[in-house]
């Protein structure tokens, strides 16, 4: 199973890397699948790479459901 997180770009500092934020993590990722970005957008990322860009509204979606699995599986292991 394969899972991608919606991230925001924090920088650019190259044309096909840019440096993400997850969960204040601070990471480099590879662009090459996505076209041009710039810090404050979001992408979705796997295995180092961006693998789609998201508009602010889909992203807030996405993260909205990513909190709510990690709220279900943290009640799942306290029970």
């Amino acid at each position: 199973m394969c899972l991608g997180i919606p991230c925001p770009v924090v920088e650019v500092p190259e044309k096909q890397w840019a440096v993400i934020d997850v969960g204040g993590v601070r990471r480099k990722v590879g662009l090459h699948l996505v076209g041009e970005v710039r810090p404050g957008d979001y992408i979705m990322v796997h295995a180092g790479f961006a693998v789609e860009k998201l508009d602010l509204a889909e992203a807030e979606a996405r993260i909205k459901i990513w909190e709510e699995l990690l709220a279900f599986e943290r009640a799942e292991q306290t029970s």
